[in-house]
């Protein structure tokens, strides 16, 4: 039996990235990974300039920097037309620190993330070991693995569990996941071309009842992330067959096309019952999963990991009592109730099912941002108001 003050399920970004928040406080936390490295395949990779605050106040922004680029501008297309609509970041220029985004593979910022988290002795990231069960008393969490194959047991003060949609931690202490799962599948593929030399913007929304996508580049070696989205009951086994429509429909002459990697897979609107259960919490897509649409899941689960490590360091040290652990779960249960879910569920409709009429409307709105800077403000804050400040504070001393 190994125990430690913090576990952590999962080493995604949002797992890892509180590991190293604690980690720097001083706290001892030991992460499981049911997998025996870092994810590869097509996830996450634009980070809005909303969180860079947070990624900086972690050590992590000028790396990531450095290992990815930085973009401030957005184009929105029509397929069938070809008509563009373009801004950008720079309105917020003098506003705020970092008026741009980052992109970078969410890969990349966990290996990154690892590296520091290396260097700290009080931290470790437990590989190929599976979360099995959770049980918790008054005082400790108790989780049942099977770790390299064999049955092993880690105890702890507290558990977040930041293991994904299909979370084991959130099942496991009977926590609900309420909402809805989309009839399509979305196809997440890393193509290497160099777009740009084509004439394609770093970052592109594609209007498009049947060839809507997300175009974006992900780093400087010239790979681009090109999501789109198919009908469900189509086999999932030929998805890869049915590639090059849609390669050829959207680039139509660029024959110099690699595909590096793709993932299928569903998508879903769904929140936790409650992010605490005792002495557990849940932060990411264990607590809240989104179509992907404008990058709003990993935003909002680098938001709630940003308070969520902040405060649980400030309990672990007896600053503030855990009842702030209850506002972190009722706060960022409503950020993604109220903001998140609805904002994802217009994008993705917007991308993927607007036509006729309802496109028309929607260019008329996306028009408007190019001439009325007060509108392109406000939605230029939007990722702002996903984000929770900090919960410590005496009141809860």
């Amino acid at each position: 039996m190994t125990e430690q003050t913090v576990l952590i399920a999962g080493a995604g970004p949002v797992g890892i990235l509180n590991a190293l928040g604690l980690a720097r406080a001083g706290i001892p936390v030991t992460v499981l990974e049911r997998g025996s490295e870092v994810v590869q395949s097509p996830r996450a990779m634009v980070y809005h300039w909303s969180v860079l605050d947070g990624l900086e106040q972690l050590g992590l922004f000028e790396v990531a920097a450095t290992r990815g680029f930085l973009k401030q501008g957005y184009t929105y297309r029509v397929h069938a037309t070809g008509e563009q609509v373009s801004f950008g970041l720079d309105a917020l220029e003098g506003k705020v620190a970092h008026p741009y985004n980052l992109h970078l593979g969410q890969n990349v910022l966990v290996a990154l993330a690892l590296e520091q988290l290396a260097a700290l002795p009080h931290a470790k990231v437990v590989w190929n070991t599976e979360v099995r069960s959770v049980s918790q008393d008054d005082t400790t969490v108790r989780v049942e693995t099977t770790s390299g194959g064999d049955p092993a047991v880690f105890t702890a003060q507290w558990l977040i569990g930041a293991d994904g949609a299909r979370s084991t931690v959130r099942e496991s202490v009977g926590v609900a996941f309420d909402g809805i799962t989309w009839p399509e599948r979305f196809v997440a593929t890393n193509i290497r071309v160099d777009l740009e030399a084509h004439g394609w913007p770093l970052t592109t929304m594609l209007m498009d009842d049947r060839y809507g996508a997300i175009i974006s580049k992900i780093d400087t070696t010239n790979l681009w992330r090109f999501t789109y989205c198919e009908d469900e009951t189509l086999p999932v086994e030929t998805v890869r067959d049915r590639m090059p429509e849609y390669f050829q429909a959207v680039f139509p002459g660029i024959d110099d096309l690699e595909l590096v990697a793709f993932s299928p897979y569903r998508m879903h609107q769904r929140a936790a019952s409650t992010f605490r259960a005792g002495r557990v919490l849940l932060a990411g897509d264990a607590a809240h999963a989104t179509n992907p649409t404008g990058g709003l899941g990993l935003t909002s689960g680098l938001f709630d990991t940003f308070v969520l490590y902040d405060a649980l360091t400030a309990v672990i040290e007896g600053r503030v009592s855990d009842a702030v652990l209850d506002d972190y779960a009722r706060q960022r249960r409503k950020v993604f109730v109220d903001k998140v879910n609805p904002a994802a569920s217009a994008n993705k409709k917007l991308v993927y099912h607007t036509a006729g009429a309802e496109l028309e409307e929607a260019m008329v709105e996306l028009r408007r941002l190019t001439t009325d800077a007060d509108a392109l403000f406000t939605r230029l804050m939007f990722p702002k108001t996903l984000e929770t400040p900090s919960l410590v504070e005496e009141v809860h001393a």
